[in-house]
């Protein structure tokens, strides 16, 4: 069994550079797409603190390999250690506690809903998996992250 591993700062704990590999699975027409790629956590220049995510790489969906990117901004949360994440448009998109090394977070989407599960599961390792389900979409959505060798953020507990 694998145990959580409690995080006492998200932002420091996520602070730097990650290689990132993803799943993709649409439940109603049995297809599976992958992205591999890297997610850097840089401190954010807009002035509102925080880190901004840049994640970049290579979406493969029914065999077609297509460049993928998106930012997202975590910002400090009410709570200390927590964080909240925003879209790169400035929009709500879900909390983050990882005290515990894990966290559940739900989006609505229109009709659809996002639950994420996020589950630290050492120094330099974790992974989130989104459900999605309603009118428009039936996905699992996983991703497994692990400290980059070339990162230079200290790893925070």
């Amino acid at each position: 069994m694998i145990e959580n591993w409690p995080v006492a700062d998200a932002l420091a704990f996520l602070a730097g550079k990650w290689d990132v590999e993803r799943t993709v699975r649409d439940l109603s027409a049995q297809v599976t797409g992958r992205f591999a790629g890297t997610t850097d956590f840089v401190p954010a220049a807009d002035g509102e603190g925080g880190l901004r995510h840049v994640e970049s790489g290579a979406f493969t969906w029914r065999g077609v390999e297509r460049p993928a990117e998106r930012t997202l901004f975590f910002r400090p949360g009410d709570e200390p250690g927590t964080a909240v994440v925003h879209f790169a448009d400035g929009r709500f998109f879900h909390g983050l506690d990882l005290r515990t090394g894990s966290h559940v977070a739900d989006h609505p989407c229109a009709a659809d809903l996002y639950r994420g599960t996020f589950t630290v599961t050492g120094r330099d390792r974790w992974w989130s998996e989104w459900n999605v389900r309603g009118p428009a979409k039936n996905l699992v959505i996983k991703t497994y992250y692990r400290r980059a060798a070339d990162s230079s953020a200290p790893a925070a507990r």
